[in-house]
């Protein structure tokens, strides 16, 4: 009986070191997953015991197949001494055994292990009603005092994950009468997270101030005053998803056009247009108070749209250097009139694209409060000029196109317009405008070249229905543009921009050059220069050619 007994210990303990020789086999070796963990460290990395204490190593051995639940490496206590719950029985099933590989062998100690473990708590030898033994108490550690989890301050909350940029933008009409027009700080901050993964949420907002009219008495009053310094409320809105479905509720950019340096079909968006088109999109365009719902499934998306209070276009004041009203030169103007702005005036719209063998396809219809101003002539046909900007409702049909062709993008708008009115030179017309239709359309080739340039062509043309002999422009008006981007050398960028009519000398030419010196600044310098008749689109900003200089810090 001895001796079978003897046999029996003598085979456990050999399918012990059987069972143990696999997890001395991987050096160095650290997994945890699933609550197993596996761990060892070679013979000649071994420290030193301090205390010369023989340090064992503990094993944990799961009964319950198909892994182990918990090995801990930690000196073992003797196993009769160990009193294991049924409760923990039932949550482990697990047997502790102890097995002393040397006196002189340390393997593990307990700061490794801390490492290793991954479990706050463990419930070996737990009694009950005991609290459940911590990481530091397994290890010794227990007169440390215990972490808790860091609670971010509320306010440290509200001043971090914001985004934007600081520019700097300094600009000097060189034309007679030579003046300085611009010393411009800009400002966005924008911010975006969510309530849970259907209602995301995005604020942001825009402070601009120009110190020019502070420091120059060049212009009027009114100018001074309405450019100095402006705060824009930017994109404030919700997003709510739901399934196919998905809502954007506050105030938002709505695109719909594809075109470069020009506006054709993005008939949703208003504009800042104090300083033409000369700013950068994302700067010029103007959020919508909007209710927008689309709905996308597999290659078709549809957009609903309603604006209840319209926002329209800022023109500024006359006097500025890009007012556009007609004649400036010999006529006065009025304040405009902004009252048809309301909930009875409310602008609303459909658009239905599709993809089709890679064709962006899109149309849509766009009822509106024209952001745009109309100039109405105040004043007696006999008296001197007097013109007040207002706005009409407008109703628009209108396509866009676009098709990847590799190395090569086509794109392409159309938009017919119904209801806008356009000055005339007649005395006799009614407010000097008469309601002409218009079709505009442009059509653009996007090249991809060597040695990172890009090559952009456009080419645009509008129509008049029931055209009158005596409007400022032609029955069919032509226009083209050519954009040309290169990477000059490593972080140096190039680029030039010349729109022209190809009915008139009417044209504008951008050269620019900008630097891209680190990793969040850019420094560009560039010009703007004008060209043209006073009636022109271009030619009526003759004298304000300039020359400037943009410093942005990006966060």
């Amino acid at each position: 009986m001895e001796r079978r007994r003897k046999f029996e210990y003598s085979a456990f303990v050999g399918a012990l070191i059987v069972i143990a020789s696999p997890l001395l086999s991987f050096a160095g070796s650290e997994t945890s997953h699933s609550g197993t963990l596996v761990a060892y460290a070679p013979s000649n990395s071994l420290p030193d015991n301090e205390e010369g204490e023989p340090l064992f190593l503990s094993l944990s051995l799961s009964m319950t197949p198909p892994s182990l639940r918990q090995i801990a490496l930690s000196p073992a206590p003797p196993v009769k001494d160990m009193d294991i719950t049924a409760a923990d029985e039932a949550e482990t099933l697990s047997l502790p055994l102890s097995l002393s590989i040397s006196s002189s062998l340390v393997l593990a100690a307990k700061d490794m292990a801390k490492d290793i473990v991954d479990t706050d708590t463990v419930t070996i030898g737990k009694k009950p009603g005991d609290e459940p033994v911590s990481r530091e108490s397994l290890f010794g550690d227990d007169e440390q005092p215990r972490k808790e989890a860091s609670s971010e301050p509320a306010w440290k909350k509200l001043v971090t994950g914001w985004r934007g940029f600081s520019q700097l933008e300094i600009a000097d009409n060189y034309s007679s009468p030579e003046h300085f027009s611009k010393a411009k700080l800009r400002t966005e901050l924008s911010r975006t997270g969510q309530f849970n993964e259907h209602i995301k949420w995005k604020v942001s907002g825009r402070f601009d101030y120009d110190a020019a009219y502070d420091l120059s008495g060049f212009y009027p009053s009114a100018v001074r005053q309405d450019q100095r310094y402006d705060f824009f409320i930017r994109e404030n809105y919700l997003d709510i998803s739901a399934g196919n479905f998905d809502f954007r509720l506050g105030r938002q950019h709505v695109i719909w056009g594809e075109m470069v340096g020009l506006f054709f079909a993005d008939v949703v968006s208003a504009k800042d247009m104090r300083e033409f088109i000369l700013p950068s999109f994302d700067i010029m365009r103007i959020p919508q108070w909007a209710m927008r719902a689309e709905y996308s499934r597999n290659d078709t998306h549809v957009e609903v749209l309603w604006i209840p209070v319209p926002t329209i276009d800022e023109i500024g004041k006359p006097g500025a250097d890009f007012y556009p009203g007609p004649l400036r030169a010999n006529a006065s103007f009025l304040g405009e009139d902004r009252s048809g702005r309301n909930v009875g005036n409310s602008n609303y719209g459909l658009r239905v694209s599709q993809l089709v063998k890679g064709w962006d396809i899109s149309g849509f219809y766009y009822h509106s409060l024209d952001a745009a101003s109309t100039f109405y002539r105040v004043s007696g046909p006999t008296e001197p000029l007097v013109f007040q900007p207002r706005h009409d409702d407008i109703d628009q049909v209108g396509a866009t196109v676009s098709k990847d062709f590799g190395s090569v993008v086509l794109k392409g708008e159309l938009v017919y317009t119904d209801g806008r009115k356009f000055n005339v030179s007649r005395p006799t017309a009614m407010n000097g405008l008469v309601r002409q239709n218009t079709l505009d359309y442009a059509v653009g080739l996007d090249f991809n070249l060597p040695a990172d340039t890009r090559l952009n062509l456009q080419f645009f043309q509008r129509v008049f229905f029931a055209y009158d002999r005596d409007n400022f422009s032609d029955r069919v008006e032509n226009g083209a543009s050519i954009l040309l981007n290169a990477k000059l050398w490593r972080k140096l960028e190039g680029q030039a921009l010349l729109i022209h009519s190809l009915n008139r000398s009417d044209w504008m030419f951008r050269p620019r050059l900008t630097w891209q010196f680190e990793r969040n600044w850019r420094w560009a310098l560039g010009a703007d220069v004008f060209g043209g008749g006073p009636t022109g689109l271009f030619g009526r900003f003759e004298n304000n050619d300039r020359v400037y200089t943009e410093l942005r810090y990006s966060f």
